[in-house]
């Protein structure tokens, strides 16, 4: 036999070899890793956000005058109705002298018609009184004619000005009303130089120094009400579904890190980001810490509810086909299968729940490596309880 035979012989015999190693190694069970239940799972979801206040306003005033006093700043607590700033309130205050004087007149007016008033009713009371004595006696002829129809004049003509009298003095009144209503007036323009804090609050920024002119409605002091501080979050719409308030959750800002600090969820926003296709909530945190900063990053992880039993598989060993959808190995009467499975809640550390399409007795592959994947191919479960 020469060289070039036992050469191709020699081939041959490693390429059978090889088929056949190869053949066998396929053909021997693999060991595969399955997902096992788990009970009383906790479905998360994260929002990232930034610490913001429910209740925060700009204060400014409603007139324009030039700034002469300032009583709060930056960090200061101040109660309802403290006073934070004032304005030249020169002009203001001789409005409201004068309208004040406006209304004292107005009193004293008002009194004295009304004092003309009971004297014209006296007098009318006696006139009449003159008048009855006179019509007796006339009728006795102790009195002439003319004295009688005299006294009927006079008592005429007083009940005529006791009537005059009454009408003056409602005039009085309606002047007085009108006196008081202008210095009413003029004391609400004078108090619109004055600044007054409307809620009990901390202030977090003033703008403005002693001299600046103030314009109406120009801020001069943003105030915060401390209680009203809440984390503002954005949640990825596709894993907001079961969010809900009062759901408990946990607030990690960024300058306190090690710290998880209890909170709820207090209202759901119900317009989403468009943008970022993101659900904004707000987190009232419970014991936050009392020095809050506003703007300042913090993570929310919100527990939307826990699941009693669930088969849980990582993510990266499936291959998603819809958003509840998924193909992935399974392990079916001893051979590997790929499959159409059900999914359901999705885990913060990458899983998700298989909630159908396993067959009864199957299990669901979690191995890594599945480059000897193949359909039928005989597989061997590996006793995950037996590790360490």
């Amino acid at each position: 036999m020469n060289r070039s035979v036992r050469t191709i012989l020699v081939l041959a015999l490693v390429v059978a070899v090889g088929v056949g190693l190869r053949v066998f190694l396929a053909s021997r069970p693999v060991e595969v890793e399955v997902a096992r239940s788990e009970s009383d799972v906790a479905v998360r979801v994260f929002g990232l956000g930034t610490q913001e206040a429910r209740i925060s306003t700009r204060l400014g005033f409603e007139t324009q005058a030039a700034l002469v006093e300032v009583g709060a700043d930056h960090g200061d607590r101040v109660k309802a109705g403290d006073l934070l700033a004032r304005l030249d309130e020169g002009e203001a205050r001789a409005r409201l002298d004068k309208s004040q004087a406006g209304v004292a007149a107005a009193e004293a007016a008002l009194a004295k018609s009304e004092s003309l008033a009971a004297r014209a009713r006296v007098v009318a009371q006696q006139k009449r009184r003159v008048d009855e004595r006179r019509r007796s006696l006339v009728e006795r002829q102790t009195v002439s004619i003319e004295a009688a129809e005299q006294a009927e004049l006079d008592a005429r003509v007083a009940e005529a000005d006791a009537a005059v009298a009454e009408r003056d003095v409602e005039a009085a009144r309606v002047a007085l009303t009108a006196a008081r209503a202008q210095a009413a007036l003029d004391g609400v323009l004078y108090e619109r130089h004055r600044l007054r804090a409307p809620f009990d609050g901390v202030v977090i920024a003033r703008h403005r120094e002693l001299g600046a002119v103030m314009n109406p409605g120009e801020a001069l002091i943003t105030l915060v009400d401390p209680t009203s501080v809440w984390i503002q979050a954005f949640v990825d719409e596709a894993r907001a579904g079961a969010l809900a308030v009062d759901q408990p959750a946990e607030v990690r800002l960024r300058s306190r890190p090690d710290r998880a600090f209890a909170g709820r969820v207090a209202r759901i926003g119900l317009e989403n980001d468009r943008v970022g296709e993101e659900r904004r909530i707000f987190v009232a945190c419970g014991d936050c810490p009392a020095a809050f900063h506003l703007g300042e990053q913090a993570e929310v992880v919100v527990t939307t509810g826990r699941l009693a039993k669930a088969l849980l598989v990582p993510e990266t060993v499936l291959r998603m086909i819809g958003p509840a959808e998924a193909i992935g190995w399974i392990v079916a009467d001893g051979r590997l299968r790929e499959t159409r499975l059900r999914l359901g809640a999705r885990l913060l550390d990458g899983r998700i729940e298989v909630v159908g399409g396993l067959p009864e007795g199957a299990h669901v592959v979690v191995s890594k490596d599945t480059g000897g994947f193949r359909d039928g191919r005989a597989a061997r479960v590996a006793d995950l309880e037996a590790k360490p």
